[in-house]
């Protein structure tokens, strides 16, 4: 049913990604089909590196550890947007496309009030997108 599985991550908040994680991994294995793990960085220092390569580098060892955690296949791709806080939502549209991803898995908060004034991340890949998106709570 599905071919690509297309995980956004941001690094800074791994630690929170777990549920996921889990489920992008528990379908990957289901349908035989490989993850690619996309995180968005700027070219200016921050976080979790220096420098887009940097950035990269930890982005691929990320994909490298999901793939031998949970026994899938998986490859990173990392993506330098000049302002990710203003870019998230188009520079992830443009990754669905780019690696050829047919289902999106992201994970996100609950909602709150902020999200009836603002779209969430979820809401605007799922409206956009030619691919099937799957938002995990929690």
């Amino acid at each position: 049913m599905f071919t690509k599985l297309m995980v956004p991550v941001d690094l800074t908040h791994a630690d929170r990604l777990d549920r996921s994680l889990a489920c992008a991994a528990d379908l990957a294995r289901h349908y035989g089909a490989p993850v690619v793990y996309v995180g968005v960085t700027s070219p200016q220092p921050g976080p979790i590196a220096h420098n887009p390569a940097e950035y990269a580098a930890k982005l691929d060892a990320f994909a490298a550890a999901q793939a031998a955690q949970y026994g899938h296949e998986a490859t990173a791709h990392a993506v330098t947007s000049h302002d990710p806080t203003i870019d998230l939502d188009r520079t992830l549209l443009k990754a669905v496309d780019d690696v050829g991803a047919d289902l999106v898995i992201m994970a996100s908060h609950l909602p709150n009030l902020t999200d009836y004034i603002w779209p969430s991340n979820g809401g605007t890949i799922a409206g956009h997108s030619k691919a099937s998106v799957l938002v995990v709570r929690g």
